[in-house]
């Protein structure tokens, strides 16, 4: 099983754990991870040139489908941008026409052949919950976790195609693999603020806060996440308080502890 890895922005700059622990995990599981020259999944153009965003998500999976293979996205934003684009092209012919001229300039082409995967459907469709708890050496027991799915891994649930997205369960049934007990918590959809940090931090911050104090009430040791923004905006909402009151682990970090992986290979 081989997938390029399509790291993004910001977890190269900004939670570098999150590249870590995903090789660490995929490498132990028989996943071969490879580097391509990618660029921004295009997610920053959206609200300024939809032409300018599709083009830099065409390149991309250009580059994929000129090296034969699917991408890999462990973030949520980069998985649903790309996949926003894919419907895009296939929709709008016109565009189509305009990017592929702009790729042509570049002796790249898309066709539509390489997939777009995020790493929590990956794992449950190729592996499963049996598997993954099959290979547990260390397991999370007695931690109770509550899984942040983040909006654009579900959301719109026609381009993102991955579970329910108004009762998605894939998360949690992934964190009980590891050992660990999932929670139910009533904000478990909302939106965590990142997207709206620049325009209106302080909305933003209200929003992380509500969250983070809805898994806290509702029994939660642990914030699970599977996307970098959605991880450094509970992160940050945070930082400040001396003894936070939950703590954040990304997926990859969870599952890498129950599978016997060592702490300095999962960025702890």
């Amino acid at each position: 099983m081989k997938y390029a890895l399509f790291l993004g922005c910001k977890i190269p700059s900004r939670l570098p754990a999150y590249a870590m622990s995903t090789r660490a995990v995929l490498g132990h599981l028989g996943v071969t991870l490879v580097d391509l020259e990618f660029d921004c999944c295009g997610y920053p153009a959206r609200n300024f040139s939809r032409d300018a965003f599709v083009v830099t998500a065409a390149r991309n999976l250009a580059l994929a489908e000129a090296a034969g293979l699917d991408l890999l996205a462990p973030c949520a934003c980069c998985y649903g941008t790309l996949r926003q684009a894919i419907r895009f092209l296939g929709e709008d012919a016109e565009l189509r026409a305009r990017v592929t001229q702009a790729l042509a300039a570049e002796g790249l082409a898309w066709s539509g052949k390489a997939r777009v995967e995020h790493l929590l459907p990956l794992l449950a469709r190729e592996f499963g919950a049996d598997v993954l708890a099959a290979a547990v050496r260390s397991p999370q027991t007695g931690l109770r976790v509550a899984a942040q799915y983040g909006c654009h891994v579900l959301r719109p649930g026609e381009v993102a195609q991955i579970d329910n997205p108004a009762a998605p369960t894939l998360f949690e049934t992934l964190i009980g693999a590891t050992g660990a007990t999932p929670v139910d918590w009533p904000r478990r959809l909302d939106c965590c603020g990142d997207p709206l940090h620049e325009a209106n931090a302080s909305l933003s911050e209200v929003m992380a806060r509500v969250k983070i104090a809805d898994a806290v009430e509702s029994g939660a040791q642990m914030l699970c996440t599977a996307c970098p923004h959605c991880h450094l905006r509970f992160d940050a909402a945070q930082a400040e308080s001396p003894d936070p009151s939950i703590r954040t682990l990304l997926y990859t970090q969870l599952l890498g502890l129950a599978l016997g992986l060592p702490e300095v290979a999962l960025g702890l």
